[in-house]
């Protein structure tokens, strides 16, 4: 990739033609059937993105949206809090539009990650001070504050209340998957940022009015309504409420406990073969809660996303040592879910509230 940085309107016409020549080397993620006794269920594999996840959609987007809008040009340095994949978008695509990217990370950062962006980005800025919560998110984004009046045409993307992700997966990873599947009547996404759940919900309820989008929390995130603590797998979750979930389209959640989701991971590797990230097994765990003990007039249709690969997490959910040290789990749970396994209102029993709360948040 060329860091070249461009200038003058040369530099603005590079910079267009960069972005446009990302666009075409975006492919359209496979959507595989997985086998399951009781489901028509479907995997969309964003994990086939350029960079490895689906945040490469959002990233993109942004960066596209930022450039036409003029608010990026050839001599701006992007900024962002981030300790995962879409730090590792932006590091790749800014790298190619020839600009400066500086992420702000914390020490939750996969080493392999941290190394990434160490060797792409002129600069990596990592806090380790605990903010009110426990975690590292209000630090990450007041560094974030800091460096953007600091460093002159600073872009900062806010990823968690840019309305342009929203638009990245509605249009792109949402429009791909409502275009292939003749049916979908259950919709599980992962919460974070808000903007894959805003923009797949909105998506999926303009092609299937009908069907149930099922927002997927780690247990110690304060998205819904309860209290933050102390997460160690990153990419599910955070410590305040996102500008953009009020955005989202959500009839039900689900919350699922660390544990169970390097559980999913290793039931995802065991069962289908596919090597994913802790959000893709949290989401596959909470697919499993959400039907437990169901009874099922028909096979419903059911997707979900496959967000990133699993080699980030080789040292974390992977590795025996970590889950027993910071899950207190040294082996895979029973291959079955039982059928007294929690149902959605003991798996997250705030579910109306929470839901009550960001409907009054939208109006």
């Amino acid at each position: 990739m060329n860091h070249t940085r461009p200038s003058g309107q040369s530099g603005a016409d590079a910079l267009a033609a960069r972005i446009a020549a990302l666009r075409s080397a975006m492919p359209r993620t496979p959507l595989v059937q997985l086998a399951d006794e009781r489901l028509d269920l479907f995997a969309k594999l964003e994990f086939s993105n350029p960079n490895g996840s689906s945040k490469d959609r959002s990233a993109f987007w942004i960066l596209k949206q930022a450039i036409g809008r003029g608010d990026i040009t050839a001599d701006s340095t992007v900024v962002e809090s981030s300790s995962g994949n879409f730090a590792i978008s932006l590091a790749s695509f800014c790298r190619a539009l020839g600009i400066d990217f500086v992420p702000v990370v914390d020490p939750n950062v996969n080493a392999s990650t941290e190394a990434y962006l160490r060797m792409v980005c002129p600069r990596v800025e990592k806090v380790t001070r605990r903010d009110a919560s426990g975690g590292y998110l209000a630090t990450r984004l007041e560094r974030v504050r800091e460096l953007v009046a600091a460093i002159p045409g600073a872009y900062w993307p806010d990823q968690y209340a840019n309305t342009d992700a929203v638009e990245a997966h509605r249009t792109l990873t949402g429009g791909e998957l409502c275009d292939t599947l003749p049916r979908l009547d259950h919709l599980f996404v992962g919460v974070s940022t808000g903007g894959t759940v805003a923009g797949l919900s909105r998506r999926a309820k303009e092609a299937f009015p009908g069907v149930r989008v099922i927002a997927v929390d780690a247990e110690g995130s304060a998205i819904f309504g309860r209290p933050p603590r102390v997460r160690r797998i990153p990419g599910l979750g955070s410590s305040m409420v996102p500008p953009l979930v009020r955005e989202a389209v959500i009839d039900d959640v689900v919350i699922v406990p660390e544990a169970e989701a390097a559980d999913g991971c290793h039931r995802l590797l065991r069962r289908h073969g596919l090597y994913c990230g802790g959000s893709t097994g949290s989401v596959y765990a909470a697919i499993g809660r959400y039907f437990a003990g169901r009874v099922l007039p028909s096979r419903p249709t059911v997707a979900f996303l496959c967000a990133d690969r699993g080699q980030a997490y080789a040292d974390t959910i992977y590795d025996p040592a970590w889950r027993a040290e910071h899950l207190g789990t040294t082996g895979p749970l029973p291959e079955a879910v039982p059928a007294t396994a929690p149902a959605l209102a003991d798996a997250a029993p705030d579910v109306p509230k929470a839901l009550d709360g960001l409907a009054a948040l939208s109006g």
